[in-house]
């Protein structure tokens, strides 16, 4: 334990991330025990009001507590950058693997589909996915349409790190004593690179989270369900900014806010594990 105390003060960004990620879950499980979620669904006899005793975050005009709406939207959002973001690295890391260790026509095939991929404007490819869904999405749907991509840049990263790996001499031992290539990959390459997979895997649920936000404030996301994204959907559909009504964008941007900077202080520090360099100067 002191030796982890010791490391944590050597590593602020991997601190600073787990405190703001551990703000957040004390708030959507200690809200959990003191809020009703069901006022986070749409009730018209309730009018809007700003934060008061009764309704800390205030309401909004469809009714709803948004103390409620951010207990009972938080976790969702979360959930779908979380699945998004384990399918997209899960994929990418088996296609990278196999591409940078067989290599060959396999390699050309898997790293000219992500490059072309990379190169369209992912929202626009989201957004007709999206759009072609006759049905009212999911959050479960919202994370398979945002997964749809997000396989694309961990693909690109991972196979540059295991081209790094596969010349080395340990590599190559184990190629000469015969053993076979998957066994290779997951007993010489893959546990080499867990903690840039870890960095890539949150780096890939931020951009997910990102990309799902993006969706629902055009108003392509679940509309029943009160994620942050498309409660600024609201915000904006009801032109909230425009009439005053601070507390309505205020909660969800800095919960917004502080996922993202949670997100991004964890992927720093994770990187400095996963980086030999970064760690000899720290």
């Amino acid at each position: 334990m002191k030796g982890l105390g010791r490391y944590l003060r050597r590593n602020p960004s991997l601190l600073v991330g787990i405190g703001l990620l551990t703000i957040l879950t004390l708030f959507v499980t200690v809200g959990h025990l003191f809020v009703d979620t069901e006022d986070a669904r749409a009730l018209s006899v309730r009018p809007l009001r700003p934060p008061s005793w009764d309704y800390p975050f205030g309401t909004d005009r469809q009714g709803r507590d948004l103390l409620a709406v951010m207990v009972a939207g938080t976790p969702l959002t979360l959930r779908i950058g979380f699945i998004a973001g384990f399918l997209g690295v899960g994929i990418g890391t088996v296609l990278a693997f196999v591409a940078a260790y067989y290599g060959g026509l396999l390699d050309t095939i898997i790293r000219g589909i992500a490059d072309i991929g990379l190169t369209v404007p992912g929202l626009l490819v989201l957004i007709i996915i999206a759009v072609s869904i006759k049905t009212s999405l999911t959050v479960n749907q919202m994370a398979l349409i945002v997964a749809s991509l997000a396989w694309l840049n961990p693909t690109r990263t991972i196979r540059a790190q295991v081209l790094t790996l596969r010349e080395r001499g340990y590599v190559e031992i184990a190629r000469m004593s015969g053993m076979s290539g998957p066994a290779i990959i997951f007993t010489e390459l893959m546990p080499n690179l867990l903690p840039y997979l870890a960095a890539t895997l949150v780096n890939a649920v931020s951009s997910a989270i990102l990309a799902s936000i993006g969706l629902e404030v055009l108003g392509l996301g679940p509309i029943d369900a009160p994620t942050l994204g498309m409660t600024l959907y609201w915000v904006n559909f009801n032109a909230a900014m425009i009439n005053g009504w601070w507390w309505w964008w205020t909660a969800p941007t800095v919960i917004i806010v502080l996922v993202f900077l949670g997100l991004f202080f964890l992927t720093v520090g994770l990187d400095e594990i996963a980086n030999p360099r970064l760690r000899r100067s720290a």
